[in-house]
């Protein structure tokens, strides 16, 4: 029997009619282009009309990354540090990726008129599946920020299959209680609604340092031309319902959760009480020294390689090896048990064969690499 040889095709685009070779190029790389700078869409949903931005183009067989961002922020300044940075690029070349604005946030949104009722967290929750029905996709892995890491967990209860993993930054998942709301009450008679979100989005000792970071997102809260509509997602923030998390109970996350804070960040506890309320053999949780209140901004590289070490124990980009660290040869990571709070270890990872073990569900990671 003659051997058989493999043959490779070329998978051959028509051109239009009367188009020539070169017009098609200059067409596909505009169409590259378009899908670099990102595609503007809007949903009508049962809760209002909803924005956000798509990156890419869908990945077979794997979920979209979506991200919902917090309180006096939209998709860009919440999270455009870290999806440009560097390393990060070798992640998101493998996934299509979603930025979800809340109603009223997006650049150039009108003001809403007076009495206009603002949607709760959980509708805002409520209108995530508008959104992946207009995209036909079936499953994500959601990146969110405060507000934003709320509103995708409680997508996630209400939809477990279609969330294949989650990062949630700065999350508190209780309601305010008394005491917090008789603070909230006695804050806003002393401070305006900008500085009260900044003190949400930042530490003390960041806000005493006037770092240029600060300073900037001081400059645009302050002078947000659309802050009657921060005013009212504050507001529903402020307004939130209790996640009733329980680690052995039916209400918890069913899927591999990474929560991170900063060290001395303003939800530093609430992100701790969080952690002990999730089943520990799906949840790592990455405390980050040196980061702020705002890490995914303070510490994009830090986040990048405990992204890509989640994505990679979830079983994507197994065969990638981490860039920075690569370079670096070993990372020193400060591992402690969460469950029983066990003794501090340090472990060092090394990347000299080209793969990296995925965090250790259930474990505290300090990183101040």
């Amino acid at each position: 029997m003659a051997e058989l040889q493999e043959v490779h095709i070329t998978e051959e685009k028509p051109l239009l009619p009367g188009q020539t070779p070169e017009a098609a190029k200059e067409a596909e790389l505009a169409a590259r282009i378009l899908l670099d700078q990102g595609q503007t869409h809007s949903v009508e949903t049962p809760y209002g009309s909803v924005t956000f931005t798509v990156y890419g183009t869908p990945k077979p067989k794997r979920p979209a990354i979506f991200t919902y961002h917090d309180v006096g922020l939209n998709y860009k300044t919440c999270f455009k540090p870290l999806f440009d940075f560097g390393d990060m690029q070798e992640i998101i070349k493998n996934f299509v990726r979603v930025h979800v604005e809340a109603p009223g946030m997006e650049d150039g949104a009108p003001v809403f008129p007076l009495g206009y009722q603002y949607p709760s967290l959980d509708q805002l929750a409520d209108m995530i599946p508008a959104i992946l029905q207009y995209l036909n996709f079936s499953t994500i892995i959601g990146v969110g920020v405060g507000a934003g890491a709320y509103i995708l967990s409680r997508f996630a209860l209400s939809n477990p299959d279609v969330v294949e993993g989650l990062v949630l930054i700065n999350i508190d998942c209780n309601a305010k209680g008394w005491m917090d709301w008789a603070a909230h009450k006695l804050t806003g008679l002393t401070s305006s609604i900008p500085e009260m979100i900044l003190g949400h989005l930042f530490s003390q000792e960041e806000l005493s340092g006037h770092s240029e970071l600060v300073q900037r997102y001081r400059d645009i809260i302050m002078h947000a031309p659309n802050l009657e509509n921060i005013e009212l997602f504050w507001n529903s923030y402020n307004n939130r319902r209790d996640l009733h998390f329980e680690r052995r109970g039916d209400a918890t996350l069913k899927c591999p959760v990474m929560l991170v804070v900063g060290d001395q960040a303003p939800y530093e506890d609430a992100v701790v009480e969080c952690n002990s309320k999730l089943d520990p053999t799906k949840t790592s949780f990455l405390k980050m020294a040196d980061s702020g209140g705002q890490p995914q901004l303070t510490q994009p590289g830090k986040l990048t390689e405990a992204f890509k070490y989640f994505v990679q124990g979830m079983g994507y980009m197994a065969s990638s090896c981490m860039t920075r660290l690569s370079r670096s040869r070993t990372a020193s990571l400060t591992s402690r048990a969460s469950i029983d709070g066990g003794r501090s270890r340090t472990v060092s990872q090394s990347s000299e064969s080209g793969t990296v073990p995925s965090g250790s569900p259930g474990h505290t990671m300090e990183v101040s690499c």
